[in-house]
């Protein structure tokens, strides 16, 4: 198998990795919406975790942080024509997640409130207030916005993201 082949194969197996990383979150989205009506406290911040993991590991492939895989992230977003400046580019939520260990740590050592709300579901959010400095881990289901002390992402717009990228991989004949 010549080099040029080898590449092409190597691309089609980044690509097939984007399109199940974009099944997954999809899939963990349906999770999302069913356990709505059968509030389970877990179930939805497993669902959350997975589309938060499934998004990082496509914005990996198409954004990689190692400066030997920059050019293979840059011909990727070519052949599938993804902006630069993607929405999924941005890791920072997911960091806040990824290493909630760490986000613990600097809380404590900065803070001397005893007030710690986390993993709160809140779809009134924007009626009762909150200090986003004490709310770690928020989801407001009402808007789909997932936050971290004061920070937040559009959770809905993240998986419209990964849906229009994984569309954009059918140009090259996968499932």
């Amino acid at each position: 198998m010549g080099n040029s082949q080898m590449k092409a194969l190597e691309e089609l197996v980044f690509i097939s990795e984007i399109v199940l990383q974009s099944k997954i979150a999809e899939r963990a989205a349906e999770r999302l919406v069913t356990c709505e009506d059968h509030f389970d406290p877990i179930e939805p911040w497993s669902a959350i975790q997975s589309i938060l993991v499934a998004a990082a590991n496509v914005s990996k492939i198409l954004w990689p942080q190692r400066k030997t895989s920059e050019a293979r992230g840059k011909i990727l977003r070519m052949l599938l024509n993804v902006d630069d400046h993607n929405l999924l580019s941005d890791r920072k939520i997911r960091n806040h997640f990824e290493h909630y260990d760490e986000r613990i740590e600097k809380w404590f050592e900065k803070n001397c409130s005893a007030v710690y709300m986390d993993t709160r579901i809140d779809p009134f959010e924007s009626i009762w207030g909150h200090n986003p400095a004490n709310l770690h881990r928020g989801y407001n289901p009402m808007t789909k916005t997932l936050s971290f002390r004061g920070e937040s992402v559009d959770l809905a717009a993240i998986l419209k993201a990964l849906e229009e990228i994984r569309h954009k991989c059918r140009h090259f004949a996968l499932p």
